[in-house]
């Protein structure tokens, strides 16, 4: 996996879109409309940060399966959010599923007018 290849698999979800509010090297993947927008992946030349899980417990089982490729997030760790680290152990398909369940967490918790029409998670 690299940043390219995420980064196209983010952009691919219904309404995500790219930002760089801090002038890194790589955006971060926002879904919702403008300012409203919400990250749901912080990408890097190494991994990508993603939402874990609902609760900072659920995430840490990314931690527990891959030590050393799976670290909490600064500053916004406490509520689930993870680094996953491209190119170790955990499996790029793995990857890509983090990345959709990140997506998935994130429009969950947007009002439904600002969610996109084909990313709405409830039935």
């Amino acid at each position: 996996m690299d940043v390219e290849t995420m980064l196209a698999h983010c952009l691919a979800k219904p309404g995500a879109w790219a930002d760089n509010p801090w002038e890194h090297e790589h955006p971060v993947v926002k879904v919702g409309p403008g300012e409203r927008g919400r990250i749901f992946a912080f990408l890097s030349a190494g991994g990508v940060g993603v939402k874990g899980g609902p609760t900072r417990e659920v995430a840490d089982e990314w931690l527990h399966r891959f030590p050393g490729d799976a670290t909490v997030m600064r500053y916004i760790g406490r509520s689930g959010w993870n680094d996953l680290a491209f190119g170790g152990a955990i499996p790029d398909e793995e990857l890509l599923e983090a990345v959709d369940e990140s997506y998935r967490l994130v429009v969950e918790k947007l009002p439904r007018r600002l969610r996109p029409p084909d990313g709405d998670p409830a039935p």
